[in-house]
């Protein structure tokens, strides 16, 4: 009987504590999905105010607005989550430790670190998920969105013929319409330079009205011009150049057609910018820095091989000459005064171009170098990068979690404030290891992970705080602490 009521008490703290995880991670996951997309939606905004110039005026159809969105969204991911789940976790334990939930919890035996339990479990999940968002999806993304928006800017603008206006985007045709009706069709006083023929303005149509209007597939944009003239220079013979005669024809009713296809926005092929690192995921990343440092080896030492010839060349123009690794060492300061005059003179331009030669070629090897070292950083930045990501999200809801918990004020008032400014910090940290780490003063992983690692003992010690209600946080217990400081070391002196 008495096995019986422990079992019963057993299944009724499990029910009990299964209800609890299911609250706390309930008010977790809201604040998290609603932080979530106002980050996204921040950065989307932040992406158009910097393209919108690229965009304006091309007149792009809606789902091509759409895709492009669509795609930045997902490439937003990387710096969007961090901030949610450390945001979110801030908001979460704010809220219960402001409704004293967190309380009611410490006087039922659950301790903090037991409460954040399952939130831990599930920030885990979300760090599975990120890294392989990152490593299969992200490079897809990326590659989609950067071959979009190369396309996007390179379009041309809409076509728009105002009037008074010269309009050369259509290539090798300058139009001007003096004056345009409200239909949008009708046009008077037009003048049209044709520039085919890369020979100025030889070939000009003039007509007093006409009709403006596109094909039905778009394609051609047709006028049908009334009452005109066609100018025409001949210089197609020598004669022709000094005399210059022109050629008139008039027409009452005239059809010109232009190709628009050049409006039309070109989709460029992915297989363009599949190799570039952003756009691989580990395991080819792996690949292509092995590639890589073995062509930067082979460069090196062919450069080492080349250097070795061109410091014994002309030593070995004359073969009476024996080279000797310690020639150097025997040369005394004045030995071109041994010489005849004649000869010092070319022995030092010899000299002068071979050392001007040679410093010129190590100039040009010592950029090539910085370069190809720094592409490799750049590859193995980006595949460090798939792993900080994930490990960034656990420590920044280290930081939240007990955070939160300390200040006790949920919402979106103070928590926004402390979660923008731990957030910003990071960013900042992690924006100059990886500057560090891609101009070769750092190695990747140390770049890559220096933002973590400095940012963990902070998270350790708050949860630590959390978890034995230690006045960190407490601005009154600083107080009194350097008050008893300060008196100490004056009786210290006395």
């Amino acid at each position: 009987m008495k096995k019986l009521t422990e079992i019963a008490e057993r299944l009724r703290q499990a029910l009990g504590l299964k209800k609890l995880y299911f609250f706390v991670i309930r008010s977790y996951l809201g604040p998290l999905t609603l932080t979530f997309f106002i980050a996204v939606f921040i950065l989307l905004m932040q992406f158009l105010w910097k393209y919108v110039d690229d965009m304006v005026g091309k007149g792009f159809e809606w789902y091509i607005i759409a895709e492009l969105l669509f795609y930045a969204s997902a490439t937003f991911v990387p710096l969007a989550l961090p901030l949610a789940i450390l945001l979110a976790s801030i908001m979460a334990f704010g809220n219960m430790g402001e409704h004293y939930e967190l309380v009611a919890m410490k006087a039922s035996g659950i301790s903090f670190r037991r409460a954040m339990m399952p939130i831990v479990v599930f920030t885990l999940m979300i760090c599975l998920a990120a890294f392989y968002f990152s490593n299969n999806i992200l490079p897809i993304a990326n590659l989609k969105f950067g071959t979009l928006l190369f396309d996007v800017r390179e379009k041309k603008p809409a076509l728009n013929i105002n009037a008074g206006i010269f309009y050369n985007d259509i290539e090798g045709f300058v139009i001007r319409v003096g004056h345009k009706e409200n239909d949008g069709k009708t046009i008077k006083n037009v003048m049209i330079y044709d520039h085919t023929s890369n020979m100025g303005n030889i070939n000009v149509t003039v007509a007093e009205e006409g009709i403006m209007e596109k094909s039905p597939d778009n394609r051609y944009l047709i006028f049908t011009l009334f009452n005109g003239y066609n100018y025409s220079e001949r210089i197609e013979q020598r004669e022709d150049l000094d005399n210059r005669p022109l050629q008139r024809s008039k027409f009452k009713k005239q059809f010109v057609r232009y190709d628009l296809s050049d409006f039309a926005m070109q989709r460029s092929n992915e297989e363009l910018f599949k190799d570039n690192y952003q756009m691989l995921n580990v395991k080819q990343i792996g690949e292509s820095i092995d590639s890589l440092r073995l062509q930067f080896d082979v460069r090196r030492v062919t450069f080492l091989r080349f250097l070795q010839q061109s410091f014994n060349y002309y030593a070995n123009m004359d073969t009476t000459v024996q080279f000797h690794p310690d020639t150097v060492k025997a040369i005394k300061p004045d030995f071109i005064s041994g010489f005849p005059p004649e000869r010092r003179m070319v022995i030092m331009d010899l000299a002068l171009s071979s050392a001007r030669g040679v410093h010129q070629q190590l100039q040009y090897t010592d950029g090539d170098f910085r370069a190809k070292r720094e592409y490799i950083a750049r590859h193995e930045i980006e595949w460090h990068r798939k792993f900080s990501l994930s490990f960034a999200c656990l420590v920044l809801f280290f930081i939240g979690a007990p955070l939160g918990a300390i200040i006790r004020r949920g919402g979106l008032g103070l928590p926004v404030v402390f979660a923008t400014l731990f957030f910003i910090i990071f960013h900042v940290i992690s924006m100059t290891g990886e500057k560090l780490a891609r101009e070769g003063a750092w190695e990747a992983w140390q770049g890559m992970w220096f933002a973590s690692a400095i940012f963990l003992p902070f998270g350790v010690l708050l949860t630590y705080s959390a978890s034995t209600d230690a006045p960190l946080l407490d601005l009154e217990y600083w107080k009194i602490t350097f008050k008893r400081l300060v008196f100490w070391k004056k009786k210290k002196k006395g």
